[in-house]
């Protein structure tokens, strides 16, 4: 099996709500992590193995309109990682699905696809060796091979049972607690052979779509592979980490600060030993970068742990940034903290604000003051330009996109979703 006859496959379809309110306004797998949309980290670990061909299974208006938007045919992307030949990407035609499966079948049969398929998420991060995964697929004789890695909390997941040689032999979905066969997780990376045609063309699996008005991998279409012996094969992931909430996102993001995967910024460190980098190629950004050195070797700015600062971004005197990310075209005032927590691009961020493990979205305005300073933290979520007046103080809370909070404000888990919350819990 050729890895450059392979055509990728990402199902695009859910709305992203645990990770409401990045989401609410965004595709989820195009929300900002690392300073770039979410789906690169999946495409170029692809493409750096040989991957030319994409395609993306949007449902909905926003997940097409902002995949579309962001990647058309492929062209742009490719330039920007220097992708030789360039990557394809194709887009799922206007026909509701029923299910990650069904968006797979769909696009198999539009454009007509003979060749294996590999499926990946567009939502996940990983490293995986795909030759190796190609490998045991053919030595198997698979018709599905599933990326599998050993998880704690089996609830959240597909979970698989193995026998010899890796093959699974039970698969359950979401299983109870105690009820998980093994602690295998299903990583949502499948290779599929293309003889899966036999298969979709079975009358009991076009009768368990009709009946449950569904056809998703892991509750039904891989379960029926297993249950009726078909040769299904786990393949062990390196690294895997799901981003599905507000938590595994700061979380991933630390432990790839660390060097869990690629962080794909071109840019060498800015200090010898530690994972620390400011963006930019520009004179523009090239000065900001050196600003941020001299404020640093002055003990004007502080710098712990790992960091990672975009382009055109300006930080205030005495401020702090410890295991962050603070995104591109961002104004930091002075004496400004953020630990463990993502600054999206585009924000303000006023004077004696602190900001600990935490993500505050795109175009948002925090105001604080030495008299008044503001405090974000414990898993809190701002979502794009949301304004926060001074002397606030947010803890565990979840903010909708453009609503504005006003000065002095406490809230602990809170969701406030439209004006109407705002106002009746200020008041």
């Amino acid at each position: 099996m050729d890895i450059r006859n392979i055509r990728c496959f990402i199902p695009i379809g859910g709305q992203g709500t645990r990770l409401r309110p990045l989401t609410y306004d965004v595709s989820k797998p195009c929300i900002r992590f690392l300073n770039r949309p979410l789906i690169e980290f999946s495409i170029i670990e692809l493409a750096e193995q040989g991957i030319r061909n994409f395609i993306f299974g949007e449902l909905g208006y926003t997940n097409y309109a902002n995949l579309f938007d962001q990647y058309a045919e492929g062209v742009g992307v490719s330039a920007k990682y220097n992708i030789e030949p360039r990557l394809h990407i194709k887009h799922q035609p206007n026909i509701d699905d029923l299910g990650s499966a069904h968006s797979f079948w769909i696009n198999k049969e539009y454009y007509d696809i003979q060749d294996p398929i590999l499926v990946v998420q567009g939502d996940n991060l990983f490293k995986l060796n795909l030759a190796g995964l190609v490998k045991e697929h053919e030595r198997r004789k698979a018709l599905m091979s599933i990326g599998l890695i050993k998880v704690e909390n089996t609830e959240q997941y597909g979970v698989a049972k193995l026998g010899e040689d890796m093959q699974i032999k039970t698969f359950i979905e979401k299983p109870r607690k105690g009820e998980a066969p093994s602690n295998f997780a299903n990583a949502g990376i499948y290779l599929i052979s293309p003889n899966i045609n036999d298969v979709l063309l079975k009358d009991d699996l076009k009768k368990i779509m009709s009946e449950r008005n569904r056809l998703d991998f892991g509750y039904d279409f891989i379960p029926y592979l297993v249950d009726h012996g078909y040769p299904v094969y786990g393949y062990p992931v390196d690294v895997w980490y799901d981003v599905g909430n507000i938590e595994h996102y700061l979380q991933a993001m630390l432990e790839i600060l660390h060097g869990k995967l690629d962080i794909r910024v071109a840019e060498k460190r800015i200090l010898s030993g530690r994972n620390l980098w400011v963006q930019g190629f520009s004179q523009e950004s090239i000065k900001r970068r050196q600003e941020i050195l001299n404020k640093y070797s002055e003990k004007r700015l502080f710098l712990d742990g790992a960091a990672l600062i975009g382009r055109h971004t300006r930080i205030g005197d005495y401020s702090k940034i410890s295991e962050s990310c603070v995104d591109n075209f961002c104004i930091l005032g002075e004496h400004v903290y953020i630990d463990r927590s993502a600054v999206l691009d585009g924000c303000r961020i006023g004077d004696y604000a602190n900001i600990t493990d935490s993500i505050v979205g795109r175009k948002t305005i925090i105001e604080s003051s030495l008299e008044h300073p503001t405090y974000i933290e414990g898993n809190s979520a701002l979502g794009s330009s949301v304004r926060i007046k001074e002397g606030c103080r947010l803890i565990r809370t979840k903010i909708n996109p453009g609503l504005v909070i006003p000065k002095g404000m406490t809230y602990v888990d809170k969701t406030l979703l439209t004006f109407e919350d705002v106002v009746q819990l200020s008041s």
